[in-house]
């Protein structure tokens, strides 16, 4: 979306699950020092494929366009539909599904910081000291009205500023899911790329097409994505868990130790 154009992002609630485990805790307490290292730095098995990034995106026509919006249209069974716009542009509904595993942070107070905040580390302040860590409903599921240009990371914001998440969005990461034969294939969307786009080219089957919100797993820890006071609790833990491993070789030596000169003193002189 360019800066003199911003579209609104329409959400609408369409899940009835309880909101799960809502703790508030001070920014330094232990515990969420301990949970939050363990929850950020843990990775866990995943269960289905994983498909690579890049993937060809065929460029329509006008006309292909405004075809394949029509069939679209034809084959759903609700209101959503798309429309066509006289600059060439669409705008239409997707669903995107929130299998979130971690809590995310909210501000106690009745303001939230901004994104920008967020991103820049500084929507914890003296006025936000205490936060809320809060489990979003499982499964939950949104349908945010977009334009066709809107981008994978745009998405992404849209969903934290809903839910007054001050947690940094490149924590979180768009994933295509798709079904082919009985196997569930997960696709992490690049944040250029436009969601819009990729249903109109799919259809409205879901099992062909759908997106969920996930906890942005890569291969390494994006260290950049925490704040300064996370950085710290993980500088503390990992030497909490140093001086634990190191207590734990120490007595396993000393156990060695003390078996050997038992063996001596048992041993008879020649």
């Amino acid at each position: 979306m360019g800066e003199a154009e911003t579209p609104s992002f329409e959400m609408t609630w369409s899940s009835t699950t309880s909101s799960g485990y809502c703790s508030q805790e001070d920014s330094d307490s232990e515990l969420e020092q301990y949970f939050t290292a363990r929850t950020s730095l843990v990775r866990r098995p995943r269960r289905d494929q994983d498909e690579p990034v890049q993937r060809e995106i065929p460029d329509l026509s006008q006309a292909e366009t405004e075809q394949k919006i029509k069939d679209y249209n034809g084959q759903i069974n609700s209101n959503l539909f798309m429309s066509l716009n006289k600059d060439g542009s669409y705008t239409g509904f997707i669903k995107v599904q929130l299998k979130l595993v971690r809590p995310v942070s909210v501000p106690s107070s009745k303001k939230p910081p901004s994104l920008q905040d967020a991103r820049r580390g500084t929507g914890r302040s003296t006025a936000v000291r205490r936060r809320t860590s809060f489990y979003l409903p499982k499964d939950a599921i949104k349908h945010l009205h977009v334009l066709s240009r809107t981008r994978a990371r745009e998405v992404i914001e849209a969903l934290l500023r809903k839910f007054m998440v001050v947690d940094d969005p490149r924590k979180f990461a768009l994933f295509e899911r798709t079904e082919r034969h009985g196997q569930v294939y997960f696709r992490k969307l690049s944040d250029d790329e436009q969601p819009l786009k990729l249903r109109l080219l799919a259809g409205p089957s879901e099992k062909a097409l759908s997106f969920v919100l996930k906890e942005n797993d890569s291969g390494e820890v994006n260290w950049d994505a925490f704040s300064m006071p996370e950085l710290h609790n993980f500088l503390r833990i990992l030497q909490r868990e140093e001086e634990e491993h190191l207590r734990q070789i120490l007595q396993k030596y000393s156990r060695c130790r003390q078996k050997i000169q038992e063996a001596l003193h048992a041993c008879p002189l020649g």
